[in-house]
């Protein structure tokens, strides 16, 4: 689609995407904003009420992106459960050696943030999260694996904890240390499942 052609509204948030994650919430300012977009500031909040408005779009225009890219990793990783989890922060720490690589962005917008708790973007990236750790609870669910919501919330745990200290150090070694003890805790609760039955015979 070329840009004349792109919905006005659409070219406006992914304007703003790139200019949020690359620079920061309060470094960009809505006429860069308008300017990257191509369109006027009259234009913009024909579309959007204000800034608040255009960052939770912005937040909002990632969530589903960023579930199917997890989804995609976990998808093609060969093995169990386990295996799969542990390939998610392989994949994750892979990405996000990459120089262009900023942190999440979910994260990074909900800490500049923190002082105002009832921000529109604030609740669209605790939003996301929850889907997340809902996603990752039904597929491990669908790999026989139980207790999956405590489970889930340990490993978005791991993982996002992996994503701050990636963005201090820029040293992959901790996102794939991270992996392993995801990885381990689900084997662990696969382990848990198969003695089950044998303590239930005895």
């Amino acid at each position: 689609m070329s840009r004349a052609a792109e919905p006005t509204r659409d070219r406006i948030v992914k304007a703003a995407a790139r200019l949020f994650y690359e620079e920061g919430i309060r470094a960009v300012s809505v006429d860069a904003v308008a300017e990257k977009a191509g369109v006027t500031k009259k234009t913009l909040y024909y579309h959007f009420r204000g800034k608040d408005d255009l960052v939770a779009a912005y937040l909002q225009s990632q969530d589903q992106p960023t579930l199917d890219l997890y989804a995609r990793w976990f998808g093609e990783t060969a093995g169990s459960a386990a295996d799969k989890v542990r390939g998610l922060f392989v994949k994750f720490a892979e990405a996000a050696s990459h120089p262009r690589w900023r942190g999440c962005g979910f994260l990074r917008t909900v800490a500049e943030l923190a002082s105002t708790p009832g921000h529109p973007a604030v609740k669209a990236g605790a939003a996301h999260k929850k889907r997340f750790e809902q996603w990752l609870a039904d597929v491990l669910t669908e790999h026989g694996i139980e207790a999956t919501h405590e489970l889930a919330r340990q490993i978005v745990l791991l993982l996002d904890g992996a994503a701050t200290v990636m963005l201090v150090h820029r040293d992959a070694a901790y996102v794939t240390a991270a992996g392993e003890l995801a990885a381990a805790r689900v084997e662990a609760a696969a382990r848990e499942r198969a003695a089950r039955p044998a303590r239930l015979a005895g």
